[in-house]
């Protein structure tokens, strides 16, 4: 079976033809053009279909946006990336266009559906997938089913607060994971802190306070600077926090992490590996394994390409 992924983001479209077997056979990208309205959004995804797909017979297209999610109508009810988006028939539109059938899926669950057909979660039936970058998304299957919840929500992993009272998070609450251990809560952090370390290792990576971002922290937490230090620690520790109610609640064989910030490699993992052990009963002492994701930058489209391979059911086709 041949399929269209596409990766819905705020500025760009990323599109790949997608054999089940073989995985992406070619990518496109097309400006999104938010800015040009709703309408020529579609219009920009539907050119990326009919490019990948003019000279294959693909079954079907899966969708990958931000944002909450009507899987079983193709709906999106709110992305942060399309204001005026709301309960917006994106499945039904771009059907019109191209006459393929369309899934829609969250980012983050599609990530762990890419996961679960291409990725480290093959064959599994109980694993977490977490997406760490601006924010912290997040998809479970548990006992071989792609949990959703009642509303078709869940799960939202990344809210869960770690840190009682702790920074504010963009969902209005305090001391989410996301508010202390996301790409955008390292950088605040660095930033807030930097006046206290003016030699820091981070502002000369980065040239000016305002360009501090993650990525110059973890490098600067590998030379062991104080600052990045400070920072670092604070970030894996909560996250290590909320991985081990993660453990707790869902028992999984895998927590498998993708998204910008899994890019920092050892640095994030060796301490992540150890602070997850704090955490965790004596129980459910190795009964799990934190992996790094290996499907990287085509992610986003292989996860949108599993949406349609596994169409409504969000699993495994028997």
């Amino acid at each position: 079976m041949v399929v269209v992924g596409i990766d819905l983001g705020g500025t760009e479209i990323k599109g790949g033809l997608v054999d089940e077997e073989k995985g992406i056979i070619n990518k496109v990208s097309y400006p999104t053009q938010v800015e040009l309205g709703n309408y020529k959004v579609i219009e920009n995804i539907s050119n990326v279909i009919r490019e990948l797909a003019k000279d294959t017979n693909v079954s079907s297209v899966g969708i990958g946006s931000p944002g909450s999610i009507d899987r079983d109508n193709g709906i999106v009810k709110f992305s942060p990336n399309f204001p005026n988006w709301r309960n917006f028939e994106l499945a039904k539109e771009i059907k019109k266009n191209v006459q393929k059938e369309v899934f829609v899926e969250n980012d983050a669950n599609a990530f762990a559906l890419g996961e679960w057909y291409f990725g480290k979660a093959k064959g599994l039936k109980d694993f977490i997938a977490l997406t760490l970058g601006t924010g912290i998304g997040s998809g479970v299957v548990c006992n071989n089913i792609f949990l959703t919840g009642k509303d078709g929500l869940a799960p939202e992993l990344g809210h869960i607060v770690v840190v009682p009272n702790g920074p504010e998070c963009g969902c209005g609450n305090r001391g989410c994971v996301e508010a202390t251990s996301s790409a955008k809560s390292i950088a605040r952090e660095a930033k807030n802190l930097i006046d206290r370390f003016p030699d820091s290792l981070v502002l000369k990576l980065a040239g000016s306070k305002e360009k501090i971002e993650s990525k110059h922290v973890f490098e600067a937490y590998k030379k062991m600077d104080p600052l990045a230090t400070i920072v670092v620690n604070f970030a894996i520790d909560s996250l290590a926090r909320a991985i081990g109610g993660y453990i707790h609640a869902f028992n999984p064989e895998k927590i498998i992490i993708g998204g910008g910030l899994s890019k920092a490699g050892d640095a994030l993992f060796v301490p992540l590996r150890e602070m997850t052990k704090r955490y965790v009963m004596s129980s459910f002492a190795d009964t799990y394994i934190i992996e790094q994701s290996s499907l990287v930058e085509d992610a986003g489209i292989l996860g949108a390409a599993s949406a349609a391979l596994y169409g409504k059911e969000g699993r495994p086709k028997s």
